[in-house]
């Protein structure tokens, strides 16, 4: 499937070495200010090349808008955006045209469709995320008109673990960094693995502030299994962990209830989300990344032939694909809560009399 949301609907498109990829975005309520400056930012943070802890690749992500939008506002029909494609180096995966590369989507991709673009992974390559920022700084838009906020950093590179959450000093940071202390040390760790011809994993933590209490459509579309739907569909993505995550299993429940009094929760061990639905706190994600599979040390793989080989990997890759991978984690979240305000519009039905009456 390549559409997620169900009030407010996204579809992507295109590939890695393809001539270019994008979005459509339905749902989207006439009359929203369209801000293209501020949409193509975020792709800007998202974009490669930008610093030595990325990949070599440079992309300028210049965003499109081909529809949906008149005078600067959204007119309430579909929203279609392209990225086009500016700096492939096609010529780069000649070598593992008929080899499946460890780690990656090669050798399902093939097993079940029978061919594969090889270029770059093609539709499996984490280039289509560019699409999702896209559509998710629309949703940003949105949410900002409610005073809604979606904001991460990176609290973990080679476990190398933030002990504090400065969101906006990792805004700064060209790791996006949330803990100053631990970000030369995390620096370190990505560039001596790549020094090395290896990669490392790293976890994004998200924050969405200013959620109202009742999001979530239990329960089959509950807000949580949303969120880390959306997450673990994003490439390398190997785990998700709503509020305290992990940890909730290892304690007992008086330890991890969050009690309440008139003024709201004493604790936040919940992450925001009761039953599914939002409960006003903070939501709270930890997404976790695994390694870049994209490494330059000999592997043994199979050909699509099944004769075992021994090869290495050309190409520009990512040392640690959560950096620009925090950008995605963001979008999506805002995508999910977008699509929730709107289906929650119709919960109860004082709030459609007012709306009709």
């Amino acid at each position: 499937m390549n559409s997620f949301g169900m009030k407010l609907r996204f579809s992507t498109f295109g590939e890695s070495h393809g001539k270019a990829l994008g979005c459509l975005l339905d749902g989207v309520p006439a009359g929203l200010n369209i801000d293209e400056e501020y949409i193509q930012s975020e792709l800007d943070r998202r974009k490669p090349g930008k610093s030595k802890f990325e990949t070599a690749r440079k992309e300028a992500d210049k965003v499109e808008i081909l529809s949906g939008v008149f005078e600067g506002k959204s007119t309430g029909t579909p929203i279609a955006m392209v990225i086009y494609n500016t700096n492939q180096k096609s010529k780069d995966y000649t070598n593992i045209k008929d080899v499946f590369r460890p780690g990656h989507a090669d050798f399902t991709y093939f097993h079940k469709y029978g061919i594969r673009d090889y270029r770059g992974g093609g539709r499996s390559s984490a280039r289509e995320t560019a699409a999702r920022v896209a559509a998710g700084a629309i949703a940003k838009l949105m949410l900002q008109e409610l005073g809604i906020t979606v904001l991460s950093g990176i609290s973990e590179v080679a476990g190398i673990q933030a002990e504090d959450f400065n969101y906006e000093g990792a805004k700064k940071s060209v790791i996006y960094a949330l803990d100053a202390n631990k970000e030369e040390a995390q620096k370190a760790a990505i560039l001596k693995a790549k020094e090395e011809h290896d990669s490392v994993g790293g976890v994004s933590r998200v924050l969405i502030k200013g959620t109202p209490v009742g999001l979530g459509q239990p329960l089959y579309y509950k807000l949580d299994a949303v969120l880390a739907d959306a997450m673990m569909g994003i490439n390398a993505v190997k785990a998700v962990e709503i509020g305290d995550g992990v940890l909730s299993a290892k304690v007992h429940g008086s330890q991890n209830n969050d009690q309440i009094r008139a003024n709201g929760f004493e604790s936040n061990h919940s992450g925001g989300i009761l039953g599914g639905i939002s409960n006003g706190e903070d939501i709270v994600l930890n997404v976790y990344f695994k390694p870049t599979p994209s490494i330059f040390k000999e592997q043994h793989t199979v050909t699509t032939a099944n004769e075992e080989v021994d090869f290495s990997l050309k190409g520009r890759h990512d040392p640690c694909v959560a950096i620009r991978g925090t950008v995605v984690c963001e979008s999506m979240a805002a995508l999910v809560i977008a699509d929730m305000i709107l289906l929650n519009m119709g919960s109860k039905m004082d709030g459609v009399i007012k709306y009709y009456k």
